[in-house]
Parts: structure tokens; C-alpha cells; sequence
């Protein structure tokens, strides 16, 4: 898959929730390999702020992005519409401290990103596949995120909310692209209890009846309901009347847990890469979202590049007959055992390494050590076989090595490691020129890399 962008800007306007500021955000596309970045129109050199999970410095009510003295709040709405949608780069600018609040959800977003379009780019899409349990607990509040492999980016939400008339809700997203109709449209909630501090804090200043879902669960004063309401400018109500107190009925039963899965998408998205596999979230909120997805940004630079998935069960895409048909190569230099994955522009390729291999009777017999200048032959074979593949007759044409650059040999590589050999196309065949990028992994790590350069020719 390919990096995308918008194929156009749009602009929403509205107020902000904490602020009650009039504010225009606008969304405009942006080069490959960009990410998300904020811009803060209204500010002397207009700073860029990077929608990453190190950039969060507060989490009270909302995820506050900041950068120097520059800040900006409620960006998780927007960003969850642009990373649901696919897409990968973007050029936010605002004309204060947040994003308005508009209804309260992400449906908004999701509406001018298709009413604009998608672009696809020429970069491919970077994933970040889990291999394994990731988890972040906080002990106190009982919340935790868990993120498990899955094939593609999945989410569970359980929330437990103490109270009587909204207790327990449990919310789930199997397929992203499910996003705009199960999850886009529901909103933020407030409790009624959680007003008046709320309000002390300097907070939720534009806050109101439309834009988001008032909860009165446990019953209070006629007074006290009366004087918030009045510090809300909105009606008064019967103090015995507990319920949902909004303009727009719910969309579903569950729209508040609905809401806490979308903001966990919103803060996802600071991760920096898009990521397949599954979240469960035991009641979420911004300060542990924000803590999972550090702990993530963390994980990914341990891993920058990910070694393929092997699965020896399943059929390769060419066995070695299948790759004696296209590589003039035999023993003792045929070196790629089978290929398990071949696309337009990359190829996996695999080498079981044997005690028997020629090579080790010299190199060396009492510490055998495969040769480097072997693992990038073998790496170089692998990338001959992704070209030769988009020929035809590939037969009757030769690759031949013409420049290697930027090698580096990370660890030896010994009898009974199984080499992964992937391989990518920096740039199109041009007049038999081909460029390539190339790895090997043994388990998860890079124990090889290169930069080549090789020329095919028709000489059969």
C-alpha cells in the first residue's frame, strides 16, 4: 500500500470547548512522509507542532499537543477521522489554542475528507505490525491498554463509568473501515456532577447542549442543578428527573464508550505510523492512551525496520526449481531457497543456513562464520528475481552487480540461522538500470544491509 494525502484542503469553523474562542482549523495536504504537523496561524513565526505522543504535555481533559509556548488542545477528533481514513500526511493549521469542538464527534472531519478526496502517493504505506503482547496498566485508576497481533488494526473499548444509571458499556471496531458509520458520529459526554469543577478549572467555556452529551445520574438540589445551568446558559430542569440531558437523541446506546474508542484512535494516531493489530482498552482515557502510545513510539525505534513475517507452513511463491528456471546460478553459489513473497516492487526471499555449506571449510572451520560478501550475493539474488520477474522470456536475461553502497553487518550469521532476505526497488527499471534497498533478518533483527545497483541484459 502507498502513503496517502488529501486531495484538497477544507476548513471547519466553531468554537472551542475549553477556550469558547471562534476558531478555523484547516486541513491541507502534505508531502510524503510528512506525518501529521499543527501549525499556530495566530502566532508570531507561526510554530509547527508534530502530532507526536512526546509532544503531549497534558491530558486533563483532552489531548493538549505543545511545542515551546505554543499549544493546541481536542486535536484527538480530528486526527482519529484523518487516521481511520487512511490518511498518512497532513498540514493542520489553526487560528488559536484547539480545535472547535463542533458536535463533539469526528463526523465532521470524516465528511470533508470525502467530500475532498483521498490522494494516493508514491511513498509506500510504513506499517507497524505487532508480534507480540504490548500492555501499559495504571494500577490506581484500573486502567489499561492491551495491543495483541492481529492482521489488520482492530479496537475494544470496556468502560465502567460508576454509576448506577450508566455503568458498565463495551464498544468494538473489527474493521477500520467501519470507522464512519459505527464510530464517527458519536460525541463527547460530560457528567453533571463533573460540571462545576469542570468550570473552576477555567474549562469547557464553550461547552454546550450541541456539542456534546450531558449525563444527570445522581440527583442534586434544585438550586445547584439551577446554577449550573445558568453558569451554562442553558434551561433549568426538575432536580428529580435524572437522564440524558441533550438536544440530539443518542445515536446509540452506547455512544459514550463509542466516544472513549474514537478518542483512543485520536491518540493512536501520535504513535507516528499506522499499526496493525488489536487494541482492547479497560477504561480509557487520554493519560494512559498517552502512555501506550510513548510506550509504542518506543517499541518502533527498537525495531525502525521490521523483519517479514515467515510462516513454514505456507506454499512459497517459488520453490527452488521455480528459481533455477530464472537464475543462471547452481551449486555452490545458488543461494535463495525459496521466495514467500513477491510484489510489484519488493520480494521476501529465504536461505536455511547449513553446517554443510562449502564455504565453512575455510571460514572458519572451528567458528563458521558465513562471509558477508555471501549474504549480500545471496541478498543481491534475491533482488535479480524480483526484476527478472517483470520480464518476459526472463530467461533469456542476466543481472550483473554494478555498484553496492551504504553496506553494513550488524551480526555474524552462523550454521542453523534462517535468513530473510527482503528487498525493495528504489525507482523503476530504466534502460535495464535497477536500484534496490536490501535487508537480512535473522528472527526479528537486521543482521545485513545494502544499497545496490544492478543491469539486466538479454544475452540468451
Amino acid at each position: 500500500m502507498k502513503q496517502k494525502t488529501l486531495k484538497g484542503s477544507f476548513s471547519l469553523f466553531g468554537k472551542g470547548l475549553h477556550t469558547g474562542l471562534n476558531l478555523t482549523v484547516t486541513f491541507n495536504p502534505a508531502p510524503e512522509n510528512t506525518g501529521y504537523k499543527i501549525k499556530r496561524i495566530d502566532l508570531e513565526g507561526e510554530p509547527v507542532i508534530d502530532a507526536i505522543a512526546e509532544n503531549v504535555i497534558d491530558t486533563q481533559r483532552g489531548t493538549v499537543l505543545g511545542k515551546g509556548e505554543a499549544r493546541v488542545s481536542t486535536v484527538e477528533h480530528g486526527l482519529a477521522a484523518l487516521y481511520a481514513m487512511g490518511i498518512d500526511n497532513c498540514m493542520i493549521q489553526v487560528n488559536g489554542p484547539e480545535f472547535p469542538i463542533l458536535d463533539g464527534s469526528a463526523i465532521q472531519y470524516v465528511d470533508k475528507i470525502k467530500e475532498v478526496g483521498i490522494e494516493e502517493q508514491n511513498a509506500p504505506k510504513d506499517w507497524y505490525v505487532i508480534r507480540k503482547k504490548i500492555e501499559v496498566k495504571d494500577e490506581e485508576t484500573g486502567s489499561c491498554i492491551t495491543i495483541l497481533p492481529d492482521e489488520d488494526f482492530s479496537l475494544t473499548a470496556m468502560c465502567s463509568f460508576e454509576s448506577k444509571f450508566i455503568n458498565s458499556q463495551f464498544a468494538s471496531l473489527d474493521k477500520i473501515d467501519d470507522f464512519v458509520s459505527e464510530i464517527a458520529a458519536a460525541r463527547t459526554f460530560v457528567f453533571v456532577r463533573d460540571i462545576e469543577p469542570l468550570l473552576q478549572a477555567n474549562l469547557i467555556k464553550g461547552g454546550d447542549m450541541d456539542n456534546a452529551i450531558v449525563i444527570y445520574e445522581r440527583k442534586t438540589t434544585q438550586e445547584r442543578l439551577d446554577m449550573l445551568a445558568d453558569m451554562l446558559h442553558v434551561e433549568h430542569r426538575d432536580a428529580n428527573e435524572l437522564g440524558y440531558i441533550q438536544h440530539k437523541p443518542l445515536v446509540w446506546e452506547n455512544e459514550c464508550t463509542r466516544h472513549k474508542l474514537l478518542d483512543v484512535i485520536g491518540d493512536m494516531a501520535l504513535i507516528g505510523k499506522p499499526i496493525k493489530g488489536r487494541i482492547i482498552a479497560t477504561r480509557p482515557g487520554h493519560t494512559i492512551n498517552n502512555k501506550f502510545a510513548r510506550l509504542m513510539r518506543k517499541e518502533i525505534r527498537k525495531h525502525e525496520i521490521q523483519a517479514p513475517i515467515y510462516d513454514p507452513n505456507e506454499e512459497p511463491i517459488m520453490d527452488i526449481n521455480k528459481i533455477r528456471e530464472l537464475l543462471p546460478h547452481r551449486y555452490p553459489m545458488q543461494l535463495v531457497d525459496k521466495v514467500i513473497s513477491l510484489g510489484a516492487t519488493s520480494i521476501v526471499g529465504i536461505k536455511n543456513v547449513t553446517s554443510n555449506e562449502p564455504f565453512f571449510q575455510g571460514h572458519f572451520p572451528e567458528e563458521p562464520v558465513m562471509p558477508g560478501v555471501l549474504q549480500i550475493e545471496a541478498m543481491a539474488q534475491c533482488g535479480g528475481l524480483l526484476v527478472l520477474n517483470t520480464l518476459e522470456e526472463p530467461e533469456r536475461w542476466s543481472t550483473y552487480f554494478m555498484k553496492i553502497d551504504d553496506v553494513k553487518f550488524r551480526q555474524k550469521v552462523v550454521p542453523g540461522d534462517t535468513l530473510l532476505f527482503k528487498v525493495d526497488l528504489l525507482a523503476p527499471v530504466r534502460h535495464g538500470i535497477s536500484s534496490m534497498k536490501g535487508y537480512i533478518f535473522v528472527g526479528d533483527h537486521v543482521v545485513a544491509e545494502a544499497t545496490f545497483t544492478a543491469q539486466i541484459v538479454k544475452n540468451k
